[in-house]
C-alpha cells in the first residue's frame, strides 16, 4: 500500500508543468501542512534537503520516500509554489484502544505480546499496513492447532482527533480431531507398540480423560521426535521419517496423519572413550556411566550420560560446561563407536546473591537458608537445596532464582532469589454451634515469622460449653547460627467432661515448658525438651477403666478427695523431611518419631509415642497433581507401681480419633467407651432396731453395666490415609500454592490394650438412659476399622488458614451415631 501511494504521488508530482518544474530550483521556503501530532522540527529533520539547496524533480520524489520512511503518515502529496515547497500530509492516526472478542485459545496477555511486537501499541501511531500482516499470521497459528475454520478479522473504529480504535475479532470454531494415524514402513513393531506414548490419539481410551484428540501442529512435532526416540532406545540408529504428509478433511474438522519410516537395525556399542577434560574426576566419571561396552544402543541412556556429567561438572563450579556424544558407525558389523566430548570451560563464581520480593521477611532470615554462598563456586545443587529450605518455610508460597552474568567478566555470575511471600501470620475469631460442643468461641493470634525475624510467636484462647484454654508459646529456630533451635510455652486448661457428654469429672492443668532442637544434617533433626504440669482432677465419675489411675493416687484418709498429681515429663523426637514445601508439599518425604515419658519422681509414670509417615508423589511435571500416603500411629503405657496397682497410660493423655484426625467423624466418636459395673445384692434379714433390711452381695455373674456413648480413648491407635491432590477448578494459577484440593479415604481406630472385656461376658445391661448407649459394644473394637471418604478444600486465607471437608462414612460402627454425611469448616490443618 505504501508503494501505491509512493507511485501516485510520484506522477502527481510530475503530471502537471505548472506544479513543478522540470529544471532544477534554489527553495526559499518549505512548508507542511496537515500536521496535529507530528512536531514540525520531526516532519523537517527527515528531508533529504534545507532551505537555499538546489532541488531537482528527483530531489522531492525521493523525500517523499524518506517521508514514508519515518513512519508517521499515511498520505504525502508535494505542491510547488514559486520557490516554496509545500508539503501535504495525513498523519497516521493515534491508538486510542485494543479490544479482544472471541479469543479462547490464544490468551490476551500473548496476544498483547504480539501487537506489541508488531508495534501496535496504544498511544503510538498505527501502520495500517500491517493489519493483513497480523490476520494472516494469526489465522496461521489457529491452523497450527488445528482449527482450519477460524477467521480473524481486525476492525478499525475512526474517533475524532485523528485517534482510532482496534478491534481483534476471532471466530475460532472447533478443533479438527486426529482421525487417523497410519505409520507406513514398519514391520518391527505394530503401530500400537510405536504410538503408545505418543500425544497425537485416536480413539481416546477412557483412562485418557484428562486428554485430547485434536490436532495441533507442535503436538504431531514432538510425536515424531518420540517415535524417532522409541526405535534409538532400542539400538536402530539408522532409523529415519521420510515423509510425513497432514491431509485434512473437506470440512475441515478432521486431520490424517501418514508416515513413511525405514526402521534399519539394531547396533551395538563397540569401544567408549572420553574426549576434554574431565577435570581430574577421570575415575568418578567413568564408574557413574551407565552405557557399557557390548549392550545395545540406547539413545535415551546417552542423553543422560550427557546430563549427568554436566550435571556433575556443574557441582564443581563449571556450569558452563558441555557434553556431546559423537558416533562411529560401522554398517558391515552393525556396530558403533562412542565418543564423550567434555569441554567443561571455566569455573563459574558467585559474585553477589540478592533476594526480591520479601516485603515481610527480612533478607538474614533468607539468607541462612542458603546453601550457595556469594565467594564460592556457582553450584546447581547448591542453588536447588536453596531454593528448597526456603521454600519449606512457612510463611514462604513460591522461590525462583536467576543467573545473570557480571559485565565484562566471563567466570562471575550475580543470582537472584525472587520470592513470593504468604501471611506469615494468623488471626482466628468466630462463634459456633454444634450438637456436641454446643456455643463455642475462640480467638488465637499466631505469627510464624514475628516482626519478620523467623521466630514464631502466638496465643490462642478457645471456650466452648465444656473447655476453656489458653497457650502462649516462642521458638526461634535459628537461637545459634548452626540451627539450634530454642523455643517455650506456658499453657491452662479447664475441661468439664459432664458437659461435653462424656464421663463425668472435671479437669484443671497448667503448665510451662521448654524445647531445643539440634540439626543431624539438612534432613534430620533432634528435638528435645521438659515440661512440668500440674494437674487436678475432681467430680469424678469413676468408671472401670480408671481403676488404675484410681489406685495409684488415691489418698487412703479421705477417698473422696480431688486428685491432685505433678507430672515432670521428658520429650525427645526426630524429623527427617524431604518435603518440597513447608505448606502444601507435593514431593518428597516425612518422617516424624517423638516419645514422652515422665519422670520416676512424678506423681504418675508413663510413656506415650507417636510416628508419623507422609510420602507425596507427584503425578504431573508441574505438580498440579500428586498423591499422598499418610500413617499416624501411637502407643502408650505406664511402668512402674504404686499402692499395688500397675501405672497406666492416664485417660486424660488418651489418643482420640475423629474430627481433623479423621474426616467425617465427629470427636470422641471413635474408639473405647466407659464401661461402668453395677454390684447387685439380695435383700439381707430386717433390721430389729429400725425396720430396714440391709443387702449382702449377690453373685458376680448378676451385676449389671453400662456404656457410654462416647469415647474417652485408648492408649493405642492407627490411622492411615491416601489422597489424591487435584488442580482447584476455576482457580487462577496465581493461588495455586495457596488453595488445595484432594480426594481422601480415612481409615483406622483407637484401641484400649489394658483393659479385660471378657470379665464382662453374660452379664446384663443396666436400664438405658439419654447418656448411656444400649447394648454392650465390643469395647475393644478388635478388627474394626472405620473408613471415610470425601473432599478437602484448604486455603491460606490473609486471615490465616481455612479448612473445609465434606465426607461421607464408608464404614462405621454400630454405636457411632454419626450422618452418613459430614460438613465441616475449620481454621487449622
Amino acid at each position: 500500500m505504501t508503494i501505491k501511494r509512493l507511485v501516485a504521488a510520484m506522477w502527481l508530482a510530475s503530471a502537471s508543468a505548472s506544479v513543478l518544474a522540470e529544471q532544477s530550483f534554489t527553495v526559499q521556503d518549505i512548508q507542511v501542512e496537515g500536521l496535529q501530532r507530528v512536531a514540525l522540527g520531526a516532519a523537517l529533520n527527515n528531508l533529504p534537503f534545507n532551505i537555499g539547496d538546489t532541488v531537482t524533480e528527483y530531489t522531492l520524489s525521493k523525500s517523499i520516500k524518506t517521508l514514508y520512511a519515518a513512519g508517521h503518515f499515511d498520505e504525502i502529496t508535494v505542491l510547488r509554489d514559486g520557490n516554496a515547497i509545500i508539503y501535504r500530509v495525513k498523519e497516521r492516526p493515534t491508538i486510542n484502544a485494543v479490544e479482544f472478542d472471541g479469543n479462547k485459545d490464544i490468551k490476551e496477555e500473548q496476544l498483547q505480546e504480539s501487537l506489541t511486537n508488531q508495534k501496535i501499541i496504544v498511544g503510538e501511531q498505527l501502520d495500517k499496513t500491517i493489519i493483513r500482516e497480523l490476520e494472516n499470521g494469526l489465522t496461521e497459528f489457529f491452523h497450527g492447532v488445528g482449527k482450519y475454520n477460524a477467521k480473524v478479522e481486525i476492525k478499525l473504529t475512526y474517533l475524532p482527533r485523528n485517534r482510532v480504535n482496534l478491534k481483534l475479532e476471532f471466530k475460532e470454531g472447533d478443533a479438527a480431531s486426529v482421525r487417523q494415524i497410519n505409520i507406513v514402513g514398519n514391520e518391527l513393531f505394530s503401530d500400537e507398540e510405536i504410538m503408545k506414548d505418543i500425544e497425537s490419539m485416536v480413539d481416546l481410551p477412557w483412562w485418557r480423560f484428562m486428554s485430547s484428540d485434536r490436532y495441533q501442529k507442535d503436538t504431531l512435532k514432538g510425536d515424531l521426535e518420540k517415535i524417532r526416540s522409541f526405535y534409538l532406545d532400542r539400538g536402530y540408529l539408522r532409523f529415519d521419517i521420510e515423509a510425513n504428509t497432514v491431509a485434512v478433511s473437506p470440512d475441515k474438522n478432521s486431520v490424517y496423519v501418514t508416515l513413511q519410516v525405514t526402521e534399519g537395525v539394531q547396533y551395538t556399542i563397540k569401544g567408549i572413550e572420553f574426549v576434554g577434560d574431565l577435570i581430574g574426576q577421570d575415575e568418578l566419571i567413568k564408574a557413574m556411566l551407565p552405557l557399557k561396552d557390548g549392550q545395545l544402543y540406547n539413545g535415551a541412556l546417552v542423553t543422560y550420560t550427557e546430563e549427568s556429567i554436566a550435571k556433575f561438572l556443574a557441582s564443581f563450579g563449571y556450569a558452563n560446561s558441555k557434553v556431546r556424544t559423537s558416533t562411529n558407525i560401522n554398517d558391515d558389523t552393525k556396530e558403533v563407536a562412542l565418543s564423550i566430548n567434555v569441554a567443561p570451560g571455566k569455573r563459574v563464581y558467585v559474585n553477589r546473591i540478592s533476594v526480591t520480593g520479601n516485603a515481610s521477611t527480612k533478607d538474614e532470615v533468607i539468607r541462612r537458608e542458603m546453601r550457595q554462598m556469594e565467594g564460592s563456586w556457582l553450584s546447581n545443587d547448591r542453588l536447588e537445596m536453596s531454593k528448597l529450605f526456603i521454600q519449606r518455610l512457612p510463611y514462604i508460597e513460591k522461590v525462583e532464582f536467576e543467573t545473570k552474568d557480571v559485565p565484562g567478566v566471563d567466570d562471575k555470575v550475580d543470582v537472584t532469589f525472587k520470592i513470593k511471600e504468604r501471611p506469615s501470620g494468623s488471626f482466628n475469631a468466630g462463634v459456633s454451634f454444634g450438637s456436641y460442643q454446643g456455643l463455642a468461641f475462640q480467638f488465637g493470634v499466631e505469627q510464624q515469622s514475628f516482626l519478620g525475624s523467623g521466630n514464631s510467636a502466638g496465643i490462642s484462647f478457645n471456650t466452648n460449653k465444656y473447655q476453656k484454654s489458653v497457650n502462649l508459646s516462642f521458638t526461634d529456630p535459628y537461637f545459634t547460627l548452626d540451627g539450634v533451635s530454642l523455643g517455650g510455652s506456658v499453657f491452662y486448661s479447664d475441661f468439664d467432661g459432664s458437659r461435653a457428654g462424656l464421663e463425668a469429672y472435671n479437669q484443671k492443668s497448667y503448665g510451662t515448658g521448654v524445647n531445643f532442637g539440634y540439626p543431624l544434617n539438612d534432613f534430620n533433626r533432634l528435638n528435645f525438651g521438659a515440661n512440668v504440669v500440674w494437674n487436678d482432677i475432681n467430680s469424678i465419675q469413676e468408671f472401670d477403666q480408671i481403676r488404675h489411675f484410681r489406685g495409684v493416687l488415691i489418698d487412703a484418709a479421705n477417698p473422696d478427695a480431688a486428685y491432685k498429681f505433678t507430672n515432670y515429663e521428658l520429650l525427645a523426637g526426630w524429623v527427617m523431611s524431604t518435603l518440597n514445601r513447608g505448606t502444601f508439599p507435593t514431593d518428597g518425604t516425612y518422617l516424624g518419631a517423638n516419645i514422652k515419658v515422665t519422670t520416676p519422681n512424678s506423681d504418675l509414670t508413663y510413656f506415650k509415642t507417636n510416628f508419623e509417615a507422609r510420602h507425596y508423589i507427584p503425578l504431573s511435571s508441574d505438580h498440579a497433581w500428586s498423591f499422598l500416603s499418610k500413617l499416624e500411629l501411637g502407643y502408650g503405657n505406664g511402668y512402674g507401681d504404686n499402692n499395688g496397682y500397675d501405672h497406666t497410660l492416664p485417660f486424660n493423655d488418651s489418643f482420640y480419633a475423629g474430627g481433623q484426625n479423621f474426616r467425617g467423624f465427629e470427636n470422641r466418636v471413635i474408639g473405647p467407651r466407659a464401661v461402668y459395673r453395677y454390684v447387685s445384692a439380695i435383700p439381707g434379714l430386717p433390721d430389729p432396731f429400725n425396720g430396714s433390711s440391709g443387702g449382702l452381695p449377690n453373685s458376680s455373674k448378676y451385676d449389671t453395666y453400662q456404656v457410654s456413648r462416647r469415647s474417652f480413648g485408648g492408649n493405642a491407635m492407627a490411622i492411615g490415609t491416601l489422597e489424591l491432590i487435584a488442580p482447584t477448578p476455576f482457580l487462577k494459577e496465581d493461588y495455586a500454592n495457596s488453595v488445595r484440593t484432594s480426594l481422601f479415604v480415612d481409615a483406622g481406630n483407637v484401641w484400649d490394650t489394658e483393659f479385660d472385656i471378657s470379665r464382662y461376658d453374660g452379664l446384663t445391661q443396666a436400664l438405658d438412659s439419654s447418656y448411656y448407649q444400649p447394648g454392650l459394644l465390643d469395647y475393644s473394637d478388635a478388627g474394626m476399622m472405620r473408613v471415610s471418604a470425601g473432599l478437602t478444600v484448604q486455603w491460606i486465607s490473609p486471615m490465616g488458614p481455612l479448612t473445609f471437608s465434606l465426607a461421607k462414612i464408608i464404614r462405621k460402627y454400630e454405636g457411632d451415631e454419626q450422618e452418613n454425611f459430614s460438613f465441616n469448616i475449620g481454621t487449622t490443618f
